[in-house]
């Protein structure tokens, strides 16, 4: 990462909401620990998506890939007869190329994997630097504002076994990422320490949006 570490943490982070994906960048600030970046979605990409998930099908894949080098046309290719595939894997290879430029690294870990089940169902920091995260389809990531947070609550030993609505964890309302937004969220391992990351949970599917079709994109260190 290009920018130094700061000296401290800010007491409160703050998420950056925009519709600009220029301000993905505002990850560098000190008191920033969440970029949520909404888009409309093309068309073609939500027709691909809808049909991909209307089969029913698993889909779990991931490798770390060089961006100069990697053929983004070949992920999925068994669903490459489905209308939006093309456009689908350009807005992955836009993603990743952006997240590489912004970590000025020529690699990255990307997986894409539908769901249908709440995958992390408890709230919970990533024990990494940074993760950007996009659901194509389905319901998005739910998150917590930093204000609005009871960290000494996180994991089973904080939260005495208590779901989280019931232990005191959750001081506010949780809030969802909207499908074919992008989110780059601080990790517990931002700047190479301990660092109080985006807290966020898996959501729970409903009868309405059953499956899912998430990405993710790590730094490889």
């Amino acid at each position: 990462m290009n920018a130094a570490p700061p000296r401290e943490t800010p007491a409160v982070r703050t998420a950056v909401v925009s519709d600009d994906i220029a301000d993905l960048a505002c990850i560098y600030q000190p008191d920033v620990n969440l970029c949520l970046i909404r888009r409309e979605p093309e068309p073609a990409i939500l027709r691909f998506v809808g049909g991909l998930l209307k089969r029913g099908d698993a889909i779990e894949s991931s490798q770390t890939l060089s961006v100069e080098h990697f053929d983004f046309s070949s992920l999925l290719p068994e669903y490459r007869a489905l209308e939006g595939h093309d456009p689908w894997w350009r807005d992955v290879a836009r993603l990743t190329v952006a997240f590489c430029d912004l970590f000025e690294t020529g690699s990255v870990g990307l997986r894409l994997r539908t769901l249908n089940q709440a995958m992390c169902p408890r709230f919970h920091v990533d024990f990494v630097p940074c993760r950007l995260v996009c659901t194509y389809g389905g319901l998005g990531t739910e998150w917590l504002a930093d204000d609005e947070v009871d960290r000494s609550k996180l994991g089973l030993a904080g939260s005495k076994g208590l779901a989280d609505e019931d232990s005191g964890l959750i001081l506010g309302r949780v809030r969802a990422m909207p499908a074919h937004a992008v989110a780059l969220m601080k990790g517990a391992t931002w700047a190479g320490r301990d660092y109080p990351g985006v807290v966020h949970r898996s959501p729970r599917p409903t009868s309405e949006q059953p499956r899912r079709l998430l990405l993710t994109l790590d730094l490889v260190l």
